[in-house]
């Protein structure tokens, strides 16, 4: 439509000639002529306007969901920084609670394995803690082969996975994880495993297990922090 109404002074000045001249014929088509050029390449540009938009607002929507994951994963992390701190608190608030009675049966080399096992823990923890997950990785290691039989093994195991997690090698990380919900259903480490072992899923593109992973926490632990993150990773998946 309007075209047509840029077509009508063109027609109106052929008319006004009474079609008298040819060469002035051939202006008026050369004007017609650019001016659909020039209405074409306006909508084009209309065109390219309509689909950078689209896309800029795709752009943002993605932007958005993964800042709430990235939100999501680091409470996760926290909690369970804190989660673990408790836990050893706990113990050493239990081992200085015990009475300093010497038992019978407990040689002094007991007690250095002991102190040993805390030192490298500690330290291997303490790296984590800094932000040298490499590092932290090789000392829990050593610390799962030095101390097969340690009470901290499923702490290790989960800092392990951590440490992979956080360098992104979660093919590493899931074994580590998985680790913790064979051999330690009992340990306080048993849900933020679950938790974790279902991102990596999702992390390595293995979307199905991973929704399947999600569910069993949402479902089989209701009302836990897990579960909690767990739904909000179905929710972000649109699930």
């Amino acid at each position: 439509m309007s075209n047509r109404l840029m077509l009508l002074p063109a027609l109106a000045a052929v008319l006004a000639i009474g079609c008298g001249s040819e060469d002035q014929l051939r202006k008026v088509e050369m004007e017609v002529g650019d001016l659909k050029l020039e209405v074409f390449k306006l909508r084009q540009v209309v065109e390219e306007g309509n689909k950078k938009a689209q896309v800029d607002q795709q752009a943002a929507a993605e932007a958005r969901t993964q800042d709430r994951r990235f939100q999501a994963d680091l409470q996760e992390s926290l909690r369970q920084v804190q989660d673990t701190t408790r836990v050893l608190n706990n113990r050493l608030s239990d081992g200085q609670a015990k009475p300093r009675t010497k038992p019978a049966a407990d040689p002094q080399p007991s007690r250095m394995a002991a102190a040993e096992d805390e030192r490298a823990f500690n330290a291997a923890v303490l790296d984590y803690n800094r932000g040298n997950y490499a590092l932290a990785a090789e000392g829990l290691d050593l610390f799962l082969t030095t101390y097969p039989q340690s009470a901290k093994r499923p702490d290790a195991l989960f800092f392990l996975g951590l440490c992979q997690y956080n360098l992104r090698a979660y093919d590493k990380a899931q074994p580590a994880f998985e680790r913790i919900i064979k051999d330690h259903a009992a340990s306080p480490q048993f849900l933020p495993a679950k938790l974790k072992r279902a991102q990596c899923l999702l992390k390595q593109g293995l979307k199905p297990a991973a929704v399947i992973a999600f569910r069993e926490l949402v479902e089989g632990f209701p009302g836990s922090a897990e579960a909690r993150t767990a739904q909000q990773e179905l929710s972000d998946l649109g699930l």
